[in-house]
This record gives C-alpha cells, sequence and structure tokens, in this order.
C-alpha cells in the first residue's frame, strides 16, 4: 500500500505543519511502513540549527521515523482516530549526516504491542548507507 502527503494527513492529522514525510512506498498496517522524505534547503530547520552547515538535526530524523511507525500502527481499522505518541529511543546511532538535496528512506518495524504500548525497530538510510537507527516506543491513544 502506498500513501500520497494528503493520505498520511489524514492518518497523522495532529503533524501538520511537522510532518516530516513526503511519501510512504509500503505499509503494511499494524507491521511495518517505508516511506521518503526528500530533504531541501528551504526546510525550516535549517535555518538556524547549524548556521553555515546544513544538516538535519538527528532529532528530526528520529521524529521522521516515529511517524512512519505511526503510520503503520494508525492504519488499522481499530487505531483509526487515534494518536500515535513517540514515547522515546533505545540505542540511537547516527551514522551518516543528511543534507539538503539527500533523499532519507525511513522504515519502521513494528515488533511487539502490549496494551497501548509498541516497539517498533527504525532505520534511516541515505543512498543505501545507515543515517540513523534506534528501538522506538509509542503508545496508541
Amino acid at each position: 500500500m502506498e500513501l500520497n502527503i494528503e493520505q498520511i494527513m489524514e492518518i497523522l492529522p495532529h503533524r501538520p505543519p511537522f510532518l516530516l514525510i513526503d511519501r510512504i512506498t509500503d505499509c503494511q498496517p499494524g507491521h511495518s511502513a517505508a516511506g521518503i522524505k526528500c530533504v531541501t534547503m528551504n526546510e525550516p530547520f535549517f535555518t538556524g540549527h547549524f548556521p553555515g552547515r546544513p544538516i538535519m538535526p538527528g532529532a528530526l530524523i528520529i521524529e521522521a521515523l516515529a511517524q512512519t511507525g505511526a503510520v503503520a500502527a494508525l492504519s488499522l481499522p481499530e487505531n483509526k482516530g487515534k494518536l500515535a505518541i513517540f514515547g522515546g529511543i533505545k540505542n540511537a546511532r547516527f551514522k551518516h549526516p543528511v543534507t539538503p538535496g539527500d533523499v532519507l528512506e525511513l522504515s519502521c518495524e513494528l515488533i511487539e504491542q502490549r496494551g497501548p504500548v509498541g516497539y517498533g525497530k527504525a532505520v534511516a538510510r541515505v543512498g543505501g548507507k545507515i543515517a540513523a537507527q534506534g528501538e522506538l516506543t509509542f503508545v496508541i491513544q
């Protein structure tokens, strides 16, 4: 299942204007999602985060991964209209900078859910190289 920006905003209506996914390229509801973020120089986070050095902040890469996982979790019919709240990341590793012109490839596999709390493994890549990875925790309300 592929989703365009309008369809993503229907699943994550609370994220705009801070939606960090341009397209979902594959989604298996309740299991996994993959998407892309085309990083451009006109992103608002480049205007002052690292003056003179346009690098996408690691926290925003993690947020993009969390949003990708939220699409997978909230695509289940029983979760329609709910929120997936990002609870934290464990074992975060940043291995490759993300700069304007990069296409950030996002993937999140949901590993387990106990009640409203879920866990997933997420990876962001640029040109096949790992940019960031970690284990996400989220709560569905």
